[in-house]
């Protein structure tokens, strides 16, 4: 088995420091130091693709830009990069939604991944015209989910839902191949969604143990449903040649963090309803000592930023050592992303891709041995 690295495409800004925002939080000034713009975008792509990764989130809310054009036009300047495009279903119809996954498809040559994100904060989505509750949401993607499947099968399809309604839906021409659905969630609902509908399941970068009480209660509900899914993780990275170095790293960034705007994003975090959200916010407690929640994992980038806000810090050999501690668990996928986004993924590429290569546990998907030498890394 050879495990699946995908990058990051920050459509909200890019800096040498976080940039925060997410979760109805707006995003930090550092987000404009590096503007998302597709020439700074395609440079990242490049990058990845060069590197070994499979593919690119980008994300999705008022504070970044949006991830069906961005990533549109970000694919025309990459040849074998796929995108996972994060897209909430409220916005858009199903019939419409599968349209266009069907058009990505064949104008990029099949490298359109879907990032299911049903939406965590009540006050963004009604910002954009939707007022059903959290639960309400999730009910809502499961229907959705269900027109689309059917939909990218060549059937036509009818449903009168408790909140979706079509009659006669079919697509002109079905996607190839059908995009794999990506998809979060740690409510109960979220869990039952997960289990009919999705390809892999997502879990925000948690402690191992967590984690594996994650996987377990995902595959449980999948076998259910006669379902097997595949498992994958969102976590930033900071690797360098040595440990001292990654650590050196990462205080640089927390000492960028003032007080005032920890103290906001918290507060801004604490009102979340997403279940996922407030798990990450109970790994730091707001505080900035005892970071280090597990070997290697780091909780300070949550202080700032909602979503994601672990990472791997570490030697290029510790952070490929925790990797491999998170695949025997069953992750299979690993959503990466680092700040500045170029140079840290060339610091992985070169860093850890190759150890993990050489361990027989990655493959260069163009089929290279390891990574290839490629940019050198900017010291930090």
């Amino acid at each position: 088995m050879s495990l699946t690295f995908h990058w990051f495409l920050p459509t909200n800004g890019d800096s040498r420091h976080v940039v925060g925002g997410g979760h109805g939080t707006p995003a930090t000034a550092s987000g404009r130091d590096r503007p998302p713009t597709v020439a700074y975008l395609s440079q990242i792509a490049r990058a990845a693709e060069d590197l070994g990764f499979v593919g690119a989130l980008t994300p999705t809310g008022a504070w970044c830009e949006d991830a069906w054009l961005t990533t549109a036009m970000v694919s025309q300047h990459t040849e074998r990069l796929k995108f996972l495009v994060a897209f909430r279903p409220g916005f858009v119809s199903p019939t419409l939604a599968a349209q266009m996954a069907s058009t990505f498809q064949r104008q990029t040559g099949g490298r359109l991944l879907l990032n299911v994100v049903t939406g965590g904060e009540s006050h963004e989505q009604r910002a954009y015209g939707d007022f059903l509750d959290k639960d309400a949401r999730y009910r809502r993607t499961g229907e959705f989910l269900d027109v689309v499947r059917g939909l990218w099968e060549g059937r036509t399809v009818g449903l009168a839902g408790e909140h979706l309604r079509v009659e006669d839906a079919s697509l002109a021409r079905v996607p190839e191949p059908v995009p794999e659905v990506y998809f979060g969630g740690s409510s109960p609902v979220a869990g039952e969604i997960a289990a009919r509908y999705v390809d892999v399941y997502l879990t925000w970068g948690e402690p191992p143990a967590q984690v594996a009480e994650k996987i377990a209660w995902i595959r449980g509900l999948a076998a259910k449903e006669g379902r097997t899914l595949r498992f994958g993780i969102r976590l930033h990275v900071i690797t360098r040649d040595t440990s001292e170095q990654a650590w050196s790293e990462a205080n640089r960034l927390l000492d960028g963090f003032d007080t005032e705007t920890v103290r906001s994003v918290q507060a801004g975090l604490g009102r979340s309803e997403s279940e996922g959200q407030q798990r990450m916010l109970a790994l730091h407690g707001g505080r900035r000592d005892a970071l280090e929640i597990h070997p290697n994992l780091w909780a300070g980038i949550g202080l700032v930023r909602g979503g994601a806000g672990t990472a791997l810090v570490g030697s290029h050999d510790e952070v490929a050592a925790r990797i491999k501690e998170y695949a025997e668990l069953g992750i299979e996928e690993f959503v990466l992303s680092g700040y500045p986004h170029l140079e840290e993924a060339y610091w992985f590429g070169e860093g850890v891709l190759p150890r993990l290569a050489a361990e027989g546990v990655w493959r260069h998907p163009a089929g290279r041995e390891e990574a290839p030498a490629g940019l050198v890394p900017f010291a930090s």
